[in-house]
């Protein structure tokens, strides 16, 4: 393990070297420029603003927990031959802060979180003083994260503003008939249901936006680990409450869910999974759900039929897959 590490860090310190000499510019008019991002859904934020004047790759891609991954190096090598690079920020992709800082004195690149109001941020228990990451949760503060792309965009590329702020206008107008849909159906779930029970604590502006209690297994990086007062504080919760559903996540193991379920069981409860949440990663690339907008659709969607509220089976556009789950 100590071998592998070295030789990563190693062959990233060669990679970053070459990269010192190397100066991005504008783009020529006659081509497009090349964008990477970290996670999908700051990816789709770009692809959005961008539409056909960049191409965008994503590094983390669909059920990969960004907290706990580590740049390859393929990865770096991508970084630098990247114009320009975002990423979501607030410590969401921790182990490859010195790079993206590295990379940052000789592309620009942007934290699309970066101009969120400090008093909007969560700082749940267990947070060690960090703001809660997982903003996007929340269509109505990710919708900044378009002003961030598209000034950035339009730095880089002036030629090319009036595209950008046109798409940008339109894909705002997108998230907010998003943004109303999902208060519109999870007003729906009756009061006492109105608990969200996850793998890990990425939910919170889920629930401040959209009036649930959120609760999480796992603290806010995946690195925590459930300890067994975690789960029996949560079996005591289910029984009391009589909470009929849980739910698993793309990103995470579900060992901790399936702990949640067998203790209620032996408690006397009747638990079961309500229904597979997209947290840290959107679904497969080219496919609804791998964009931000069907990923939250989903989310919104699975929630609150598994909760026992009304929603559309395949979600606001019709388009989802049938959702799991559905409890009633």
């Amino acid at each position: 393990m100590k071998v592998g590490w070295f030789s990563r860090w190693i062959q990233t310190k060669a990679a970053l070297a070459v990269f010192s000499c190397m100066v991005i510019s504008a783009p020529a008019a006659d081509r497009s420029y090349t964008v990477t991002a970290t996670v999908g859904m700051v990816a789709d934020v770009v692809r959005e603003v961008a539409g056909p004047h960049a191409e965008v790759t994503a590094l983390i891609g669909e059920g990969i927990d960004p907290h706990l991954y580590k740049p390859t190096r393929g990865d770096v090598t991508t970084l630098l031959r990247s114009d320009i690079v975002f990423y979501s920020g607030l410590k969401l992709e921790g182990k490859m802060g010195d790079v993206l800082e590295k990379i940052a004195a000789r592309r620009p690149v942007h934290a699309v979180t970066e101009e969120i109001d400090a008093s909007y941020l969560l700082h749940p228990d267990g947070s060690e003083g960090h703001a809660d990451p997982h903003v996007w949760m929340d269509v109505g503060a990710w919708v900044h994260t378009v002003d961030i792309v598209e000034r950035a965009l339009t730095d880089f590329d002036p030629a090319n503003r009036e595209d950008y702020a046109r798409r940008a206008a339109a894909f705002r107008e997108r998230l907010r008939e998003l943004d109303e849909y999902a208060r519109r159906v999870t007003a729906t779930i009756p009061e006492k249901q109105r608990i969200l029970i996850t793998a890990h604590d990425a939910f919170n502006y889920f629930g401040r936006a959209y009036g649930l209690r959120v609760l999480g297994i796992q603290g806010l990086s995946t690195e925590s680990e459930a300890g067994l007062d975690d789960i029996n504080q949560l079996v005591d919760l289910i029984v009391e409450n009589d909470v009929r559903s849980v739910f698993v996540e793309t990103s995470v193991a579900d060992k901790n869910v399936k702990a949640l379920i067998e203790g209620a069981a032996a408690r006397g409860g009747s638990v079961s999974v309500g229904g597979t949440l997209f947290s840290d990663a959107m679904g497969e690339y080219g496919t609804y759900e791998g964009t931000y907008i069907g990923m939250l659709d989903h989310n919104a969607t699975v929630i609150t039929r598994s909760l026992g509220g009304e929603a559309p089976p395949r979600g606001m556009q019709g388009r989802l897959k049938t959702p799991e789950g559905d409890a009633r």
